[in-house]
């Protein structure tokens, strides 16, 4: 186990108060949720954790860019909506609905129903939020972490996995992916994941998993986190990343490269080739339907296709630009009434640099798999 890992007490206790002028964002504190004791010393050193944690690459300087992308958990539309958005279904007790969400995986159609959050806002206010961007950057990079050595945990007999941190090492992982975030964007957000709730439905109707994203937070208080910004916390992971971790779905990918994306569907679309173009290959393009991507996306919601196809070929280009993808090109589309435009079937090539890590993550997934056989687990 981890030197210096907080007790259970010593996560909640408070400081003195110190004199000075305090703004109202100084004084949200991280909220406390679910089973907060911390994982033991086993969960460290599991075999399924050092597969997750070891990466096929040559230097410390590419190892730093790799993470793992999550089987089904990465293709939910659990982030997809914005601020903007967000703010016109706000009421004016500041309350929010239950967001409901369709999408296809693996040619079956799942439902997600999510339930914001209600955090203590700067001006004395509750609010709900439902989790969006900002959060999946503070998800992508808490996982990240975990994917250092004595940073994340997999316990099995208790099938949880999670991540021990600091405010100051998720908020200089963040800075350093392009990312930056005060302390209290940073708590807001962490309070948003641990306080929302998702339930994910099978094709049938049927629930397949309900709890929060992050279904257990220990943390301390936000006046304690200016007099130590080194204070660990420990955070559970959903079920979902558990149960890849288990059965060894995750897959490596350039999460520095996606990070680098400004954009949201830049990034989802990263993560998504990342875990299904797994024949990468400049003569074989990746073909999908514009159709495709704002259904399981949900960040193409426009009225007018027109902007839906600028938005998706703006990320295109963002792909472009950071050397994912070399080209896209329009296969065919369908039109309406008034020639209007109904759908568009693209043809994306890849760069050469993804070529390469998708190439390298198929080894890894391949060379992780027959480790385990040879392990007879």
């Amino acid at each position: 186990m981890p030197k210096n890992l907080p007790t259970q007490k010593e996560t909640s206790r408070t400081p003195p108060e110190k004199p000075g002028k305090s703004s109202k964002k100084s004084m949200v504190l991280l909220k406390e949720k679910g089973d907060i004791n911390l994982p033991s010393s086993n969960a460290f050193k599991s075999d399924q954790l050092d597969l997750f944690q070891t990466f096929l690459c040559n230097t410390h300087d590419e190892k730093d860019k790799l993470s793992n992308t999550i089987e089904l958990w990465d293709s939910l539309p659990k982030f997809a909506i914005s601020q903007q958005a967000m703010n016109g279904l706000r009421t004016k007790e500041g309350f929010l609905p239950r967001l409901e969400k369709t999408f296809v995986y693996r040619h079956k159609e799942y439902k997600i129903r999510v339930t914001p959050a209600i955090i203590d806002s700067e001006d004395d206010i509750d609010k709900a939020y439902y989790p969006s961007a900002n959060e999946e950057l503070v998800e992508d990079a808490l996982r990240k972490i975990a994917s250092e050595q004595q940073r994340g945990f997999f316990d099995k007999p208790e099938f949880k996995s999670g991540v021990v941190f600091s405010l100051h090492l998720l908020r200089t992982e963040l800075k350093k992916r392009g990312h930056s975030r005060s302390y209290y964007e940073i708590v807001k957000s962490l309070n948003i994941l641990s306080g929302s709730h998702i339930e994910i439905l099978l094709p049938d109707g049927k629930g397949f998993a309900k709890t929060n994203y992050l279904p257990s937070l220990a943390a301390v208080s936000k006046e304690q986190i200016k007099d130590d910004p080194t204070a660990k916390w420990v955070a559970h992971f959903h079920p979902l990343v558990t149960q890849s971790i288990d059965s060894l779905s995750f897959r490596q990918f350039n999460y520095h490269q996606m990070m680098s994306h400004s954009t949201q569907l830049a990034r989802w679309i990263h993560k998504k080739l990342s875990h299904n173009y797994t024949n990468a290959s400049y003569t074989v393009p990746y073909q999908i339907w514009l159709s495709t991507i704002r259904r399981d996306s949900g960040l193409l919601e426009y009225k007018r296709t027109n902007d839906a196809v600028r938005k998706f070929e703006d990320a295109l280009a963002e792909l472009i630009n950071n050397h994912a993808l070399t080209a896209f090109s329009k296969l065919e589309d369908i039109r309406g009434e008034k020639n209007k435009i109904l759908d568009i079937k693209y043809s994306l090539s890849p760069h050469p640099e993804f070529v390469k890590d998708v190439k390298a993550a198929n080894k890894r997934q391949k060379d992780s798999k027959d480790k385990t056989e040879q392990q007879g687990q």
